[in-house]
């Protein structure tokens, strides 16, 4: 594929293009949510290439001067949507870790440029059944695919970082049963990064999530510390 000059030169799988992969409708294709940020709300269908920057041709337009004129790139590509940075002062990170090669995103990565702006990464904006193959129905709900929650029959706005959704999904499908803290640490961060995460790191993260589930139901401490054992889900029923 031939580049723009001063962009990375990374090989890049071949892009998804109509005629050649196929008609696919508008929900099947990935998406891009802006999170915290100038553009937070605002949403992208990934069916073709974008570029993110300060400068105004770019395809999603970020006005910060942290952030570089031609920042980083999105291509959808039939291994999966692959991020670049593309040479960038500030940097491009995908959940906290900065990136120095070109990466495929995987559902619910968050992606910041500069921490000037971050995105939530989803495959498809496709919205599978409310309570598909999880067990039955509490005051807290999820679904997986659009990535969404409920508490107390209210949805959880904005949506929960990858991390914190990661951590609770988990404690969802264990199905009020404890899930040990070295678990939750491998699930969250991955097996490479999990030795050098701390306790106070799985904590903080606990802390947070248990304030994002508090703001919608103050009247019900959902997640529950089983001391020397780990962490489990009190989902009560509606």
């Amino acid at each position: 594929m031939k580049k723009n000059a001063g962009r990375s030169e990374a090989k890049i799988p071949r892009v998804f293009r109509g005629v050649e992969e196929g008609a696919k409708r508008a929900e099947e294709y990935p998406l891009l949510v802006a999170q915290e940020g100038p553009l937070k709300g605002q949403r992208w269908q990934l069916s073709e290439t974008i570029v993110l920057g300060r400068e105004p041709s770019c395809d999603v337009v970020v006005a910060d001067r942290q952030i570089s004129r031609f920042h980083a790139r999105l291509t959808p590509t039939t291994e999966g949507v692959i991020l670049e940075d593309l040479g960038s002062k500030n940097g491009t990170h995908r959940n906290g870790m900065p990136i120095t090669a070109p990466v495929v995103l995987q559902d619910g990565d968050l992606v910041s440029v500069a921490m000037a702006q971050q995105f939530l990464f989803l495959t498809s904006d496709a919205t599978m059944p409310l309570l598909d193959g999880v067990g039955q129905p509490g005051r807290l709900m999820m679904d997986q695919k659009s990535r969404r929650v409920w508490v107390n029959q209210q949805q959880l706005v904005p949506p929960l970082s990858a991390q914190q959704f990661k951590l609770l999904w988990l404690l969802y499908e264990s199905h009020g049963q404890v899930v040990s803290r070295p678990d939750l640490v491998s699930t969250v961060w991955g097996d490479e990064q999990a030795a050098g995460v701390s306790d106070q790191a799985l904590d903080a993260l606990i802390r947070r999530l248990r304030d994002r589930i508090a703001a919608l139901d103050p009247t019900h401490q959902y997640i529950d510390t089983v001391r020397g054992h780990g962490i489990r889900l009190d989902n009560p029923s509606v």
